[in-house]
């Protein structure tokens, strides 16, 4: 059965049996054997499908919750507006009975790709650190700078962009 997500939206599954291939892509669309050996095509009824499957679909974990935090043009340093972004990153941290938080550092396209890597690591570890302070165990957090490999805005090589200088962290 298709489940669909938080949003709405369902990706597709093929089912194959022998020569025969179906695709299932709409919410609640599922497959069963026939007695004849092929795949049956169904569509579930989503309120029976939640009553029948509600202990199994409480276990499922939160979807994953994104932050962006930007940083002062050359430095580990958090602007201003986003020492305020920490507050909600930690709720929805301890909200999770067992998090895990990627933390993922980048920098502007000014200056050379090696002092971009360090800066963007940097400040991924600034980030990291600022959580492990507030009582988060640095044995949940992952970091890695990207440097200006993947910038959020496109400009021209060695252009400064402050949306570019910023720290990404995703808590699944």
């Amino acid at each position: 059965m298709l489940l669909p997500g938080a949003d709405g939206m369902t990706g597709a599954l093929i089912v194959r049996q022998g020569e025969s291939e179906n695709t299932l892509d709409a919410p609640f669309a599922s497959a069963a054997a026939g007695a004849d050996g092929k795949p049956r095509l169904l569509t579930a009824d989503p309120a029976a499908v939640r009553s029948q499957f509600a202990a199994v679909l409480r276990a499922l974990p939160a979807a994953p919750a994104s932050y962006t935090v930007y940083f002062v043009f050359g430095r580990d340093e958090l602007t201003d507006d986003s020492r305020q972004a920490i507050k909600p990153l930690l709720e929805e941290v301890t909200r999770r009975p067992a998090p895990e938080i990627a933390v993922t550092g980048h920098a502007d396209q000014a200056g050379p790709d090696a002092v971009n890597d360090a800066l963007s690591r940097r400040r991924a570890e600034r980030v990291r650190d600022m959580l492990v302070e507030l009582g988060i165990p640095a044995t949940r957090i992952t970091v890695a700078g990207r440097g200006a490999r993947e910038p959020a805005v496109r400009g021209l090589p060695g252009q400064s962009d402050p949306r570019n200088r910023r720290v990404e962290i995703s808590v699944r």
